[in-house]
């Protein structure tokens, strides 16, 4: 017959902290993965609202004149509701241009922050990001780099810096990231 061992408190005591601890490590890994992806999103969204900003004003065109100021709101609030149910097209240019409203007074913050910063690359970022996604002239990554005279790799570097102001202005204090 086969001796059952028996397992000291002490020992059950180490087995369970040893076990807690491991837990505890997995949820903390767990829950640094999430921040990294929601901070991804958040930044991907930022660079896909930039690169869609010319198309969401083509969108938006013709309804400002007819909404009124009520009407700016609610649909400004609409842009914070989870509900993405397919509407007409008259509520979507007036959702477009809510949004299209809130992005450039996020840029014009962002425009203000680079000018009063007093650091010339900065205004540098701002000027290529307004570039590339804002003027009514779009410009090439190579036709940007050429005109600051700087590198392409600063242009792509400098892109890289205003999303990730701008993702803080646009979607507030979910869009900073707390390191420990």
């Amino acid at each position: 017959m086969a001796q059952k061992q028996v397992l000291s408190p002490q020992m059950l005591e180490e087995i369970a902290r040893v076990a807690v601890q491991a837990v505890l490590d997995f949820q903390e890994k767990e829950k640094q993965k999430q921040q990294k992806a929601k901070k991804d999103w958040r930044l991907r969204n930022t660079k896909l609202l930039l690169k869609h900003y010319r198309s969401f004003v083509k969108h938006s065109e013709g309804v400002k004149e007819k909404l009124s100021a009520l009407e700016r709101a609610e649909a400004l609030e609409d842009l914070y509701t989870d509900e993405l149910a397919i509407e007409s097209i008259r509520r979507s240019k007036q959702r477009t241009l809510a949004m299209v409203e809130f992005i450039q007074r996020m840029l014009d913050v962002y425009r203000v922050l680079c000018e009063t910063s007093g650091q010339p690359e900065d205004l540098r970022r701002y000027r290529v990001v307004h570039a590339m996604y804002i003027s009514e002239k779009k410009k090439t990554a190579e036709e940007i780099a050429e005109c600051e005279k700087i590198d392409l790799s600063t242009v792509y570097r400098d892109v890289k810096e205003s999303v990730k102001t701008l993702s803080v202005l646009i979607f507030g204090v979910d869009g900073v990231r707390f390191d420990p």
